[in-house]
């Protein structure tokens, strides 16, 4: 009897504890991969460990949030980082409760003293997306502070759409000398109020619906989301009024295995009284630096690498970028470097420019293109980027048509 339960035992631990150990360290490896440092009933965040930017310098702070060990029903979550160079505090707080597993809708709280890149639109539907470090980040000097309060709504509609609502009010004031003519009255400083409406499509992702919630399993392509915002004049003290609806899809063709091309189109357009924070710049990643060596940085997931921060701004835009990934040089097991062929294409225009006073920008209506290749993880996850400029924005000094910068990619 008792070598029978040793034995059994000796099984439990030589067969069960292993298994054990590997799931554990699977699901650390995916929360690190998500951002986040895992305890009992708080996940750190740790996209607020430390980042840099032209306007804050240093930026360092903690951030996280409360698990399902804390409570499956409510969650809570807050950040605070401080700026080395702009010597400010910043901070959000929030949190949320569930109201239905199976649909997983919840409703949100948060209070936030941030600041947003100006020009820069962000799909309330989006996953979460973190990365060692933001290469555009490293380069932006265009930010506008804002203090908002929040209240939305998150509900999966079915299990292929996911929708959010979103009702905020807003007090912006850009970082740098701007001025917006509105009705005749130039205004520095805005206070929004607004709604927003955001749905994500996903109709060819594979889901596990169970009674209690729906778990993806493998994505699909195309992938579809679709944004509309609404700002009212004279509700809760705001300025004025304007509209923005922006669209995105994504598709990806072959296998990540071999070789596969992925196809991003992005659109929006902004309609009424829209000061430029809440404008569109096509996301460009290329600093005013004289020399190629001078503008050598980080390369950018979806950014044109050749367009000058600040150089266009738009009310209307619409951007294509085709990148098709080579099957990877096999050096050996672990080496595996992998050439990226990239073409970016982007038109854009605005109605009014001569409203935004103390800036100068151009406009897109030519259509503004860029072509080149990545040979990325040539070593510890770096590689490099080459990228040329041509067509009707192509620039007189042939130099300031090139973009060589670093690329970083690591997936755990």
């Amino acid at each position: 009897m008792c070598a029978t339960i040793l034995q059994a035992q000796s099984y439990h631990k030589k067969h069960l504890e292993p298994k054990q150990d590997s799931i554990k360290k699977k699901e650390l490896l995916k929360s690190l991969g998500n951002g986040f440092l895992p305890s009992k009933y708080f996940n750190a965040d740790l996209r607020y460990l430390i980042k840099f930017n032209q306007y804050e310098g240093i930026r360092t702070g903690i951030g996280g949030l409360t698990n399902e060990a804390f409570s499956k029903k409510y969650r809570f979550n807050s950040y605070v980082v401080y700026g080395f160079k702009d010597h400010r505090f910043k901070y959000s707080i929030g949190g949320g409760f569930r109201l239905s597993d199976k649909s997983n809708t919840w409703i949100n709280l948060s209070y936030t003293d941030d600041l947003q890149e100006t020009g820069s639109t962000k799909f309330l539907t989006d996953k979460r997306f973190f990365q060692f470090f933001e290469p555009r980040l490293l380069n932006i000097d265009l930010f506008h502070k804002h203090i908002t309060k929040s209240l939305s709504l998150e509900h999966r509609i079915t299990p292929k759409l996911l929708s959010k609502t979103e009702f905020s009010v807003s007090n912006v004031n850009p970082t740098y000398s701007y001025n917006f003519i509105s009705d005749g009255e130039s205004i520095s400083s805005f206070h929004l109020s607004s709604t927003k409406i955001g749905l994500q499509w996903n109709p060819f992702n594979t889901f596990k619906v169970s009674n209690k919630n729906t778990e993806e399993i493998e994505d699909g392509y195309p992938k579809f989301t679709l944004q509309y915002s609404k700002f009212f004049n004279d509700v809760l003290g705001s300025n004025f009024g304007f509209s923005k609806l922006d669209f995105r899809a994504i598709h990806k063709i072959g296998n990540e295995n071999d070789a596969f091309s992925e196809i991003t189109v992005v659109s929006g357009i902004a309609r009424g009284n829209t000061p430029l924070t809440h404008l569109y710049h096509a996301y460009p990643n290329n600093i005013t630096k004289e020399t190629i060596l001078q503008r050598f940085s980080v390369a950018g997931l979806n950014s044109f690498e050749t367009m000058y921060f600040n150089e266009f701004f738009s009310d209307k835009f619409a951007t294509f970028q085709l990148k098709h990934y080579l099957k990877p040089f096999s050096i050996s097991a672990r080496y595996k470097p992998q050439m990226v062929l990239i073409t970016r294409y982007a038109v854009g225009d605005m109605n009014s420019p001569e409203r935004h006073q103390n800036i100068s920008f151009g406009s897109l209506k030519k259509g503004y293109t860029e072509s080149g290749f990545e040979l990325n993880k040539l070593l510890f996850g770096f590689g490099l980027s080459f990228t040329y400029r041509y067509g009707a924005y192509h620039l007189p000094n042939f130099e300031d048509n090139i973009a060589f910068k670093f690329t970083f990619n690591v997936s755990l």
